[in-house]
């Protein structure tokens, strides 16, 4: 049966979109109708749109639009015109996250159970939009749920708080020495020999721990990890020139933990051994300083981007070497990681150096450290040859402060832990950058970072949940809400876009592709807005989705990836280039599959020549390059504007009727090159977005003839090209 446009008279504003994915229930209003109704007439002749699609040579292919689920579900006259027109709908708004997840978590799925209702009642199929998109997102329940956990403790209790560690198993011995006397390290212990006695026990000392943060009256506690060749004692101070305090401490040929209490009485005070009197060897591994204070909700927060060196933000990590600046230090490739995983940082020194600090290695923190501030430091290092590291205080990379910071590692050629704890100084206050002089031995070497933690102790009543335990927590929500969705769906709805606009137009990181949407790379406005997943799940996110899917979905789900501008000109197609390789990465594990690629192509006609060709040319490279991956390839939200050729948008009463054909044909061209390019078995479907022109309040391109029936429901020219491009 022909349909004449007094016939195709129903109520289809509520089809227009309030944003790319979001739908807007609008009031229907008049508009004039065309001056000339005979240059209109020829649309009388085309039946409804469906019809022109051949099912012999197109099996899988499906006609859809979008529709407000709501209005669908009433089963009026919008429900009859678009099973009539159409083979699937895709509801605008009503199957996202926000829609049906309340504030507290609980999930109403009542509109949706009635639209799956509606539809299979004439098997009308639905694309199912979206599972996970970082828009349109309940951030009240999702923030909640990953936010500061409340804790409770004891306000009588006491810890043990560390001021210094020296450990010999990792670092040298730097301190001070006084008389005849060389301590050295051997084997990870401090070696100390006096071969005959002295007149007086302070002939011979030296410092074995510096720069220790005291306060004057305060109380310490000096642990010695000791042994001798024989029993005896030596004196133990803490203090500075000026003023010490000191004890006997007593120890025996075998190795035990000796400790003894004493006052601050300086503001930096350095333990000081004084052996004179001892006749033998006495061995230390370590000696540790520490204070007791009431007991706190404490957490140690970790200040290093990318620690584990698994990532390719190098923000935190800077190297240099003599006169140049600091600059970005460079990732090592895969397997140069710790104990031959993963990743590292590696900095080479250079020949003949001047200065130790000729070449310096820089971890840099977003915090400025102040005097009296507890701070823990870890990292794995190595290098290609045998070497000692000095360690220095800046602010910014070469913005020097103080000598000492986190003490000398001495680094071998295997991977080995460095540790280090205490509390900044007043001579390492205003610090926010660690620096490693390389260049101590004077010669060439290479080293090799990895697995690094500059941490600051932080305390409240509340503390964060770790990154692992976000990304449990929001794994459970995600897989909580598919599950909750297929069970509503009840395995009617087999097509979905499991992730939506996952890829960003920004490549950061500099590898060639762009990086995943991130609250770091996109506009304020909308990281405020918008809740990423993927900065907590990391890129693993869609295959968590996936996952997840295809585990509470019905048998032979098909799982697209949909996103914007992958038709774009500005940048050759990148965007596309991009997803294509995201999607070769998720699915290298060899588990993951992604069934298709959906592209919104949100375009508009351009009243420049030049440009429209453009925009032509990249509409086929996108299909060239979609058909190449050999997955199914869907049009989902395919909508036209105008624009004039000053590249202003043209409002729809202002659209002429040569326009109107040029749009036309703009429609038959896209959909020409889609059934001329796809190959038959990958065409999965087109959808039109907006079938109606969008009203002048509407939030998704506002006053645009968008349509191919205008706001009183008369077909327009380009629903004449968008059907000739379908019966092609």
């Amino acid at each position: 049966m022909k349909h004449t446009n007094n016939f195709i008279r129903v109520i289809l504003c509520l089809l227009v979109i309030t944003s790319s994915c979001v739908d807007d229930t609008t009031q229907l209003f008049n508009v004039e109708k065309p001056e000339s109704i005979a240059l209109y007439e020829y649309l009388d002749n085309y039946d409804a749109l469906k019809t022109y699609i051949d099912r012999d040579a197109n099996p899988v292919f499906k006609l859809g639009a979008g529709v407000s689920a709501d209005e669908y579900a009433k089963l009026g006259a919008l429900y009859r015109f678009m099973n009539s027109n159409f083979d699937q709908v895709t509801a605008g708004n009503a199957m996202k996250y926000a829609s049906v997840v309340r504030d507290d978590g609980s999930m109403d799925f009542s509109k949706v159970i009635q639209f799956v209702a509606a539809a299979q009642a004439a098997n009308t199929s639905i694309y199912g939009h979206t599972l996970v998109w970082h828009a349109q997102q309940n951030l009240k329940f999702l923030n909640g749920i990953i936010a500061d956990r409340e804790i409770e403790f004891d306000p009588d209790a006491t810890v043990e708080v560390v001021d210094r560690i020296k450990d010999y198993s990792v670092e040298g011995f730097t301190g001070w020495v006084g008389g005849p006397v060389n301590p050295e390290v051997q084997d990870g212990v401090l070696m100390v020999t006096n071969t005959e006695a002295q007149p007086n026990f302070w002939d011979i000392q030296f410092h074995v721990a510096g720069d220790i943060p005291t306060k004057i009256g305060s109380k310490h506690k000096v642990t010695l990890l000791i042994k001798g060749s024989t029993a005896g004692q030596i004196n133990m101070a803490l203090g500075d020139w000026g003023n010490q305090q000191s004890v006997k401490v007593l120890f025996t040929s075998e190795w035990q933990e000796v400790s003894a209490e004493l006052n601050g009485v300086a503001e930096n005070s350095f333990v000081m051994l004084q052996s004179g009197d001892y006749v033998g060897t006495y061995e230390i591994k370590w000696v540790k300083v520490t204070h007791t204070e009431s007991a706190s909700v404490s957490w140690w927060n970790n200040l290093v981007s990318n620690s584990d060196v698994e990532g390719n933000d190098l923000s935190s990590f800077f190297a240099t070497e003599r006169t140049d600046g600091p600059k970005e230090a460079s990732l090592g490739a895969a397997g140069t990681g710790a104990d031959g995983i993963g990743r590292s940082i590696v900095v080479q020194s250079g020949d003949n150096p001047v200065n130790p600090w000729d070449t310096q290695f820089f971890v840099k923190v977003p915090y400025v450290f102040q005097a009296g501030d507890p701070y823990r430091f870890s990292m794995k290092v190595r290098a290609d040859k045998p070497a000692l590291i000095e360690s220095q205080a800046h602010g910014d990379p070469g913005g020097y402060i103080h000598w000492a910071m986190v003490g000398s590692p001495n680094v071998t050629t295997e991977w080995q832990e460095y540790t280090n704890s205490g509390t900044i100084n007043p001579d390492q206050g205003g610090m926010s950058t660690i620096a490693f002089n390389l260049s101590v031995f004077g010669e060439a070497n290479t080293y090799y970072f990895d697995d690094i933690y500059f941490e600051i102790e932080e305390s409240g009543n509340k503390i964060p949940l770790t990154p692992e335990e976000k990304a449990d927590t929001l794994t459970w929500a995600m897989d909580n809400w598919i599950a909750g969705m297929m069970e509503a769906c009840d395995g009617y709805v087999t097509d979905w876009d499991v992730v939506n606009e996952a890829i960003s137009g920004v490549d950061g990181d500099g590898d060639g592709i762009y990086d995943l949407h991130s609250v770091n790379n996109v506009p304020e406005a909308e990281a405020v807005n918008d809740f990423y997943w993927q900065d907590y799940l990391g890129e693993d996110f869609v295959r968590v989705a996936i996952e997840s899917a295809r585990r509470h979905g019905p048998a032979g789900i098909k799982l697209f990836v949909n996103d914007y501008n992958l038709e774009s000109d500005w940048d050759n197609n990148h965007k596309l280039k991009s997803l294509i390789k995201w999607i070769e990465r998720w699915e290298s594990d060899g588990i993951t599959v992604i069934d298709g690629i959906g592209t919104q192509m949100h375009i508009s006609y351009f009243m420049n020549p030049a440009i429209q060709e453009s925009k032509e040319a990249h509409i086929v490279k996108m299909f060239e390059l979609m058909a190449e991956t050999g997955k199914l390839i869907k049009v989902t939200e395919l909508d036209m504007g105008l624009v004039d050729e000053n590249g202003n948008t043209v409002k729809t009463a202002d659209v002429t009727f040569e326009q109107h054909l040029l749009m036309a044909d703009f429609y038959k061209f896209v959909i020409e090159k889609y059934f001329e390019i796809i190959p038959a078995n990958q065409r999965y479907g087109i959808t039109h977005w907006s079938p109606t022109d969008s009203p002048k309040e509407s939030g998704w391109r506002a006053d645009e003839p968008i349509g191919l029936w205008n706001l009183s429901n008369y077909r327009k020219p380009t629903y004449g090209g968008f059907a000739d491009g379908l019966k092609k």
